[in-house]
């Protein structure tokens, strides 16, 4: 679950979901994200990093230039997480808490 809140923080910011609408366009480096969004260089290491560490996008470096691209594995893995969260289940945490609040 853990992985799985630290993939949450990283879509909590609007920057990263227009990179990750980007990058759903294919592979791109820092300069055409910086391009795209019109934010600063420092500003978009800063989100790619937490992009990174959640595993959400895939980085290589070519020659002087990263390369970003979606890395759909986690991206798939974390809806099936959200899909699970919200259908009804065996060991849901619900279990055994009273279903009428009048009682």
């Amino acid at each position: 679950m853990d992985k799985m809140v630290e993939i949450f923080k990283a879509l909590s910011d609007k920057n990263r979901l227009l990179i990750l609408d980007m990058l759903s366009c294919g592979e791109l480096c820092a300069c055409d994200i910086i391009e795209g969004l019109n934010l600063t260089q420092p500003t978009i290491s800063h989100h790619m990093k937490i992009l990174q560490k959640s595993d959400l996008i895939n980085v290589r470096k070519e020659g002087k230039w990263m390369k970003y691209s979606l890395n759909l594995e986690v991206i798939k893995e974390s809806i099936g997480y959200i899909n699970i969260l919200a259908s009804p289940k065996e060991n849901c945490i619900c279990k055994g808490i009273k279903k009428d609040c009048n009682e």
